[in-house]
């Protein structure tokens, strides 16, 4: 199952993501962005804004990864 998150070290708080896929991404009170929760595994009618967000974020803080199986 392929799932995308925010990988809190890079991110810089533009808020590109959530600009682009409001959807799945929200700035949290902290600044920074944030996968909102339930969102984290990734839906086929919002790939394409995924991608477009991970493609958008300046400091590469968005990834794509596989949740192994239990």
């Amino acid at each position: 199952m392929e799932k995308v998150r925010v990988i809190k070290d890079a991110c810089i708080g533009c808020g590109s993501c959530s600009a682009i896929c409001p959807d799945v991404f929200d700035m949290g009170d902290d600044g920074f962005a944030f996968v909102k929760p339930k969102h984290e595994e990734v839906r086929e009618e919002l790939r394409v804004d995924i991608l477009d967000a991970l493609e958008g974020c300046p400091t590469s803080a968005i990834e794509l990864y596989e949740e192994e199986k239990k």
